[in-house]
């Protein structure tokens, strides 16, 4: 007989509001790093846009860093240039799928980081395909760091990569978005005790 003065179900409650209260917390962080990286890439972008024209280059840190003003119809680092609007229904896509079906899922801070900063870096260069010009969905995205023997990029571009880096990393380690090993056996609910039988 069981003389525990509080109840099992109250029992679990506090570990249960605990794991909610971090989750939401984790969705918090996640959102708000992918909107400093979205506010930061169109600002700079903005500065570029009404300081500099299209062509122009100025020198930062030579010869290792300038800003080099270009409009970029393609990808990253300006590969598939011609395809604007294939890349705008992929980056739509991507942003979509990561908000709406990963980020609910995050259980660890690294794939709140990565994540968030990927769904900024998205959402930057999606919203120039968006509403700049010459059209609706094929706007070309403005790109200005320039490095030595390199592409030219944005700072979206870098949110992005940084954030696939991460990614790949956790990925090969194993970590899932919950925190667990990947392949890994998890713990049944339905188990009582190592008998391997069912609860009833």
């Amino acid at each position: 007989m069981d003389y525990s003065s509080e109840p099992p179900a109250s029992q679990d409650a506090a570990p249960h509001a605990r794991g909610g209260e971090l989750r939401r917390r984790m969705v918090l962080v996640t959102v708000l790093l992918a909107a400093v990286a979205l506010v930061l890439d169109q600002l700079t972008k903005r500065v570029v846009e009404t300081t500099m024209e299209v062509g122009q280059s100025i020198d930062v840190f030579a010869p290792l860093l300038r800003w080099y003003y270009i409009k970029n119809s393609g990808a990253a680092f300006s590969m598939g240039e011609g395809f604007t609007w294939i890349f705008t229904i992929i980056q739509a896509a991507v942003l979509i799928y990561v908000a709406v079906f990963l980020v609910r899922k995050i259980r660890v801070w690294p794939w709140a980081l990565a994540l968030g900063g990927l769904m900024g870096g998205v959402a930057g260069n999606l919203t120039d395909r968006l509403f700049r010009e010459p059209s609706f969905g094929n706007g070309h995205v403005v790109d200005f760091i320039a490095l030595p023997n390199f592409a030219i990029f944005n700072v979206a571009d870098m949110f992005i990569v940084c954030s696939m880096i991460g990614i790949c990393l956790l990925l090969f380690t194993g970590r899932e978005l919950d925190g667990s090993k990947s392949g890994a056996v998890k713990p049944n609910p339905k188990l009582n005790g190592n008998d391997g039988q069912e609860t009833p």
